[in-house]
């Protein structure tokens, strides 16, 4: 898990620095140790850079303000799947660097709208839909915040928006 807080954050629950240094374990990684208070019953919302995530950011964000409450960003990064064909193994999930959360990362730190809001950005990989639905429940997330999935493959497959709304056990607001 890769963390930054924005300038609004006391405590930040970081696992790296904005130039990717080590600044150890994460809290789920340390046993007794729980996660900062402040994002906590907070607000979840996808992000990657997209125009429709731009606009559940800054829906999240008036949420949180409006809540008094931390917001989490979370950036899911590229997994590409890697076909292993030796008997009856699974495929296999291969993780490549995605420097994108950095440049992400760098980007909110620089946004004046963020300001006065507590924010973390969290990294992960895998499944969009599991991965902000875990996000949700690991900080106990009072809603998750997503844009709505435009073009062929959220029609091919889903949107992620619709997928999350069936699964998620908290509230789930869709931003057009």
């Amino acid at each position: 898990m890769t963390g930054r807080t924005g300038p609004g954050a006391e405590r930040p629950e970081v696992t790296s620095d904005a130039l990717g240094g080590d600044l150890g374990p994460s809290p789920q990684e340390v046993p007794g140790r729980s996660l900062d208070p402040a994002f906590q019953h907070g607000v979840v919302v996808g992000f990657d850079g997209s125009l429709s995530s731009e606009r559940a950011l800054a829906y999240a964000v008036g949420m949180a303000r409006r809540s008094q409450c931390g917001l989490v960003i979370v950036h899911v990064a590229n997994r590409l799947p890697a076909t292993v064909w030796a008997g009856c193994e699974p495929p296999v999930f291969v993780d490549l660097p995605d420097h994108r959360t950095e440049v992400l990362g760098l980007e909110l730190a620089c946004a004046d709208f963020l300001a006065g809001v507590p924010w973390i950005l969290v990294e992960r990989g895998g499944d969009i839909c599991h991965e902000i639905e875990e996000v949700g429940r690991e900080y106990a997330a009072d809603a998750i915040v997503v844009g709505t999935t435009h073009g062929l493959l959220g029609k091919i497959f889903g949107s992620v928006s619709g997928r999350l709304a069936r699964r998620a056990n908290r509230p789930v607001i869709v931003i057009p």
